[in-house]
């Protein structure tokens, strides 16, 4: 795991900025603290910081240069089988001067070319420079997992893991206000948009090739979904999903530094915890518990499934002062726009695990594939065109006039009768969006100072929601999550929060085969009236505690509210949001915010805590690197 930046200049008047990728190096230095170098080979400077995971002697640092001085790579990442692909070089006559998964990488683009990809079990992000042809090569692992952004114009590329080392090149700094309009309804920016004009992520599965001006991007890589299901039995498949995890989690156990698991207590990091615990004599895992919010506290069951599975069990037991008194680190490291407030917890996890272990496994995407979350079983009672959907529809405006809010118990309630009475009158395209943000495309437009193109923001979105148009299989909804949700919220979260503390995370349920195989089963498989991820969780009954399957699924929430009403309600409203600064700024309605911050205070908050906080973090965003 490592942090990786570059420029190649088309002009001799930009070769000027090839020194400053050692600034763009230096910005990286907690995604790889371990080891820093460039590597100047002008037209094109390649840098690294490195995290060493893998053959952690000198010889494997990066820049990594093949003997000839005709190749050069960087790369974040780990490749899984990049044993079986040293051999099959060997057998070619490759010499191998390491025993890192870099070389082999490195070996194969140059033997195989763009093919290697295809090849490729693992998650990563690299840049692979062809001297003689003056080339330069990027790619992004197939589920978007490892994050690569990029700038260009006519005079330079630029390339980076996070958006700070691009701007050590001096790119231009303006806001784009489509993804400002996004980021509002979503409290995050769904690639390819960036925060700032003319940058863009690369997308998962995605390549770029470049040779002097001539850039050329395509997608190497789709989720195969012919919607023509495999004819493996319920039973049957529940065995293929037990080996292809097991295998996956063999996988991720290939380290030369200390790893471990997250244990949060929940199904898929138990699942993930106890294969790995088959491959390790002592695996040490890790869970959060939350003393003053005792209904989300999970830790019971993360030790009972500790002690079932024997392993070296640590709990962090936190306050929400904990929580509270690293708000400013979390909002220190973050260079682009991301309000997701369940960062803080896993800021807090990745910290005080990363006292004991360099790399940990986790269950992220599980969710995704199988159909876990709330919205999933909403999503289905909408297509089963019961006579409860009249009744809720009928009562939308009695649902309109309850108390909206997540923090108590009746005002819970009605915020769910209405946006689901809302989804009830939408396409499902148009339901997914609705469902997936916090505000609606009309209040993000009202908190805009200016209106917004909207055949801009309809390029952004259309794709995010492609697969439900006219759509009638429910793995659609599931598709549209591992494209959207799961790349740009979830996988951006742990990316973030884990490297601000030097912490490489590896996600099992994410191995492509994986993928591949969630769509390859009906969706009967993964949900019904009953059950969320029933395979998942029917797959592995026998190996989990039965206290695991006698409860709710439950997330945790930050109390947000709470802070922004008292803790942070000085710096809402004598800085961040001050009405002279946003007036002054000229991005949002000041009318609009100060409304905003009047229901913050009322007895029908609704969602304008998550708002808030989501000002709050492009705010204290803005300041640090526009302003």
């Amino acid at each position: 795991m490592c942090g990786i930046t570059g420029i190649y200049t088309f002009t001799t008047s930009a070769q000027v900025h090839l020194n400053q990728v050692n600034a763009a190096v230096a910005t990286l230095s907690k995604r790889g603290p371990d080891h820093h170098a460039v590597l100047l080979h002008p037209p094109v400077a390649l840098g690294h910081a490195r995290l060493s995971i893998i053959d952690t002697s000198e010889a494997a640092h990066q820049p990594f240069t093949d003997p000839t001085g005709r190749y050069s790579l960087v790369f974040n990442g780990e490749i899984y089988n990049y044993r079986q692909l040293r051999k099959t070089l060997e057998q070619k006559g490759i010499v191998f001067h390491t025993t890192s998964d870099t070389e082999v990488l490195l070996n194969l683009l140059i033997h195989e070319g763009h093919d290697a990809l295809h090849q490729l079990n693992g998650f990563f992000a690299f840049a692979f420079y062809d001297q003689q042809e003056a080339s330069l090569f990027l790619a992004r692992d197939r589920m978007g997992i490892k994050p690569l952004l990029y700038y260009n114009d006519e005079h330079q590329f630029v390339f980076g893991s996070e958006m700070k080392s691009l701007l050590a090149y001096n790119i231009p700094r303006n806001v784009d206000m489509t993804s400002l309009y996004a980021y509002l309804q979503l409290n995050y920016i769904p690639a390819p948009a960036t925060a700032l004009e003319g940058v863009k992520k690369l997308p998962p599965g995605h390549c770029l090739h470049i040779q002097q001006q001539q850039i050329r991007s395509w997608a190497y890589y789709n989720i195969p979904y012919s919607k023509e299901y495999t004819p493996l039995s319920y039973e049957a498949a529940q065995q293929q999903l037990v080996t292809l995890l097991e295998q996956s989690v063999a996988d991720r156990m290939v380290s030369d530094v200390p790893l471990g698991s997250f244990l949060s207590g929940g199904t898929d990091s138990s699942i993930i915890a106890t294969i790995a615990a088959q491959h390790t004599p002592h695996l040490n895992t890790f869970s959060i518990g939350y003393s003053d919010e005792p209904f989300f506290d999970e830790t019971d069951y993360a030790r009972a499934v500790a002690k079932k599975i024997g392993t070296e069990h640590t709990v962090f037991s936190l306050t929400n002062n904990d929580l509270f008194e690293h708000l400013d680190a979390l909002l220190d490291y973050i260079d682009e726009p991301f309000a997701d407030s369940s960062a803080i917890a896993v800021y807090l996890l990745s910290k005080l695990t990363r006292k004991q272990v360099t790399v940990t496994l986790s269950g992220d995407g599980a969710d995704e594939l199988f159909s876990g979350y709330n919205k999933h079983a909403a999503e289905l009672k909408v297509r089963s065109k019961s006579l409860v959907n009249t009744t809720v529809k009928l009562g939308q405006p009695l649902w309109k006039s309850m108390p909206q809010s997540r923090h108590t118990k009746t005002g819970n309630l009605g915020r769910k009768l209405n946006r689901y009475a809302e989804g009830l009158n939408l396409t499902p395209e148009d339901r997914y969006w609705r469902w997936a943000t916090f505000l609606s495309e009309t209040a993000a437009q009202q908190l805009l100072a200016n209106p917004i193109d909207h055949s801009r923001f309809e390029a952004l979105k259309s794709p995010l929601i492609s697969p439900l148009v006219n759509s009638s299989d429910f793995n659609d909804v599931l598709l549209a999550d591992v494209k959207m949700v799961l790349p740009n919220d979830m996988l951006t979260k742990v990316d973030l929060m884990s490297m601000a503390n030097s912490l490489e995370v590896r996600t099992p349920f994410l191995d492509h085969r994986i993928v591949e195989f969630a769509f390859s089963i009906p969706p009967s498989y993964k949900i019904n009236a009953k059950m969320r991820k029933r395979i998942v969780q029917d797959a592995f009954r026998n190996q989990l505690p039965e206290q695991l399957y006698q409860r709710k699924k439950q997330g945790f929430e930050v109390p947000l509210l709470s802070w922004l009403r008292t803790a942070l309600n000085d710096r809402i409203n004598n800085d961040l949001l001050h009405p002279d600064f946003v007036m002054e700024q000229g991005l949002f309605n000041p009318t609009a915010v100060e409304q905003l911050k009047a229901r913050l205070h009322s007895n029908n908050p609704g969602d304008a805590h998550a708002t808030i906080w989501a000002l709050i973090v492009f705010q204290t965003w803005w300041k640090k690197y526009i302003a």
